[in-house]
């Protein structure tokens, strides 16, 4: 029996513990907050998405983020078994628009505490508000961790899963980050993914609190060039937009500011089907004045908005409007350009892109390449996917492979 030091309490953390308990080994998990899986509990506002409902096989096209080295972990423990393993402790399951699936009740909190309940259940030992300072090596082996107290733990074995820099207050400041290059590994470059983006434009000040579904949204290059393409919906906030297919978008955006977030308002007409809508409306309101010929096309919010960016005078009759202008109104439904300021900070983030390199772990046990009773999980590696449960499903893969390993 070996005994087992977790660093970290959020998904990948727990995963692991309930795994390698499995094994009849002896855990502890070691978690700075004053309870687990804090930033769980928030995700999804409050809600977490699981999972995907996807094909595993389909999983690798939505994870940009070194997508290869997860290969052995996802197919070691795939969303089906994810699902299994919650339904198995009790908790009922949902698959939502984009296969996202949640916890039927909505709360993150109902997962959390089913987690929670296996732990006990594994007699895995749970140490709150303890922050580990660092560990302590003998011949390129662990002995133990030191924590902020001073106090020593020493173990066999150890799983690092940290977390990232995202949300630093759910206890994601970076600290496995310096643990890691401690040891000897590589971290790369740490920036914000799936995160909101500035614009640049004032007129979206207009539009803040607006959500819109069944939108398109694309990243285009100053050559045209189409960098990233989504269906979905998306917010507009005081600094930008967000929202589910805009954090995706911020992967390709990454510090280009020379870049632009085009909106399609319309995408299921094409062009023509579209201007024969708006002509029907300027039909239907043709003795009215322009500014009030869209609402039955747009939210009221946005056609003010709409209206502005026209060049078509706000008064002006709609049996008046040249075709000129009808066109290139309906120009502007599909292609509300606007230009990208820059990501906000990883402090916004989701989740960190960058982290220790794969190259230094071992992909088929999430063991350490350069210290022999190490293993990582989850976010503190350099892997990240787009929304839809994928990072929440990387989390956990990896934490039961790297707790499965432990024997």
């Amino acid at each position: 029996m070996a005994k087992v030091i977790i660093i970290g309490g959020g998904p990948s953390g727990m995963m692991a513990a309930i795994a390698a308990a499995k094994n009849n080994n002896e855990i502890i998990i070691i978690e700075r907050n004053e309870k687990l899986g804090k930033k769980m509990f928030i995700s999804g506002k409050g809600r977490c998405n699981i999972t995907s409902w996807k094909g595993i096989d389909e999983f690798f096209d939505y994870i940009p983020g070194n997508p290869h080295f997860l290969y052995s972990s996802l197919y070691s423990f795939t969303n089906e078994d994810t699902m299994n393993f919650f339904r198995d402790l009790g908790v009922k399951l949902k698959v939502e628009r984009g296969d996202r699936v949640f916890p039927e009740s909505d709360k993150s909190s109902d997962l959390i505490e089913a987690m929670k309940k296996q732990l006990i259940k594994e007699k895995v030992l749970i140490k709150l508000n303890s922050r580990v300072k660092g560990f302590i090596l003998n011949d390129k082996l662990i002995k133990s961790v030191q924590l902020e107290d001073n106090s020593i733990i020493g173990g066999d074995y150890f799983i690092l899963c940290t977390g990232g820099l995202s949300y630093p207050q759910t206890g994601s400041t970076g600290d496995g980050y310096k643990m890691a290059k401690d040891l000897g590994h590589t971290i790369t470059n740490l920036n914000p993914a799936l995160v909101p983006i500035g614009i640049n434009e004032n007129w979206i000040k207009k539009l803040q609190g607006l959500s819109l579904k069944n939108v398109t949204l694309s990243i285009v290059d100053p050559e045209n060039n189409i960098l990233y393409k989504e269906f979905g919906e998306m917010l507009f906030t005081h600094f930008g937009i967000s929202g589910p297919i805009v954090l995706s978008a911020s992967r390709v955006v990454k510090n280009n500011t020379n870049l632009k977030a085009v909106i399609n308002l319309k995408p299921a007409l094409q062009f023509e089907q579209l201007n024969k809508r708006v002509q029907k409306d300027f039909l239907k309101y043709s003795n009215k004045d322009f500014k009030n010929s869209l609402d039955d096309l747009l939210p009221k919010k946005l056609t003010d908005v709409i209206v502005d960016l026209s060049n078509i005078a706000p008064d002006k009759k709609c049996n008046s409007i040249t075709k000129e202008e009808r066109l290139n109104l309906v120009n502007l439904l599909q292609n509300l350009s606007m230009n990208i300021k820059g990501l906000r900070p990883i402090s916004e983030a989701i989740i960190t892109s960058g982290g220790v390199s794969v190259k230094e772990i071992d992909p088929s046990t999430m063991k350490s390449k350069i210290i022999s009773n190490l293993y990582f999980a989850g976010e503190l590696i350099d892997v990240d996917g787009y929304t839809g449960g994928f990072n929440m499903q990387i989390a956990l893969s990896t934490g039961f492979l790297a707790g499965t390993q432990i024997k």
